[in-house]
């Protein structure tokens, strides 16, 4: 499927010794994004990030603006990248309810003026299909408005990624809503990767998913089903190729939760076209799956 050879996914510092594994499952220059999890540092972000850049990935590591103690810190932080090749960044508000310092906010983080005099080239922002459960809607498209400002006027070239979501009509309607705000950045369309569903509710209520958190629990207290949810990748990627994709959407972006490479063998399988779909249920089989 030509759609998932541009794909990208996501590692945890934790998962960096699965990076020899990693580089026999997808083609090199894949970008690899290095997740800043709770429990984790900066520093190891970065360390991590520099071991992905190194085994021929395009790394992109989480830069939560609420999670940095101070502007040296980040200074600092991606000067070290740059140091190991890496130009692409994600740059996130952070889901923290005290920041751990001077910013709350990516917008903060572009005025501050730190990423222009880094070197980094490539930033992704986040886009939320589905709301987000601490930024009112118009807020949300005003931030996206003065980043792409930003990009068009420094030269740094943006793209979105957008949060996972388990409502499979969201993103059609989302990206009429792009048009309508005249966002004009490419759209790399966050899909959870294979997860059992268990895991998918926990990321969701984390994630304050507002529209298929709705849905999940109309559907178990009327029916005891979850049939009007994308609660597969399989399912999500056959709802967005049903109708032509618009320009602006590029690639997706698959949500492992942990699971790398378990995630990481679906894309190659489906980037290979080496499935069928199962004509009752509408699920990707693997008849050679490893």
């Amino acid at each position: 499927m030509r759609f998932v050879r541009g794909a990208s996914t996501e590692m945890t510092p934790s998962h960096e010794s699965q990076l020899p594994d990693l580089t026999a499952l997808l083609p090199a220059g894949s970008a690899v994004y290095v997740e800043h999890p709770p429990k984790a540092t900066l520093g190891q972000v970065v360390h991590a990030a520099l071991a992905v850049q190194q085994s021929g990935f395009l790394a992109t590591p989480h830069i939560v603006a609420r999670r940095i103690p101070n502007a040296q810190t980040l200074r600092l932080a991606l000067a070290e990248l740059r140091s190991g090749g890496v130009e692409q960044i994600l740059l996130v508000a952070g889901d923290v309810d005290q920041p751990a310092g001077e910013f709350t906010s990516t917008l903060e983080i572009l005025e501050s003026g730190i990423l222009e005099r880094s070197g980094i080239t490539r930033i992704g922002v986040a886009g939320h299909p589905e709301g987000n459960k601490a930024v009112g809607p118009m807020l949300l498209w005003e931030a996206l408005k003065v980043k792409q400002s930003f990009a068009e006027r420094t030269g740094i070239t943006m793209h979105v990624v957008t949060q996972f979501g388990l409502n499979a009509s969201a993103v059609g309607g989302w990206e009429r809503e792009v048009m309508h705000h005249d966002i004009r950045l490419p759209i790399h369309v966050g899909i959870a990767g294979p997860a059992p569903l268990s895991t998918l509710i926990r990321f969701a209520i984390q994630c304050g998913i507002g529209a298929s958190m709705r849905t999940l629990m109309r559907n178990l207290s009327a029916v005891g089903s979850v049939a009007e949810l994308a609660t597969s990748p399989d399912q999500h990627l056959l709802g967005l190729l049903a109708a032509p994709l618009a320009p602006q959407i590029v690639a997706p972006h698959f949500f492992a939760f942990g699971g790398t490479l378990e995630t990481a063998r679906w894309m190659r399988l489906v980037a290979a076209g080496e499935f069928d779909i199962d004509s009752s249920t509408g699920r990707f089989n693997f008849p050679r799956r490893v």
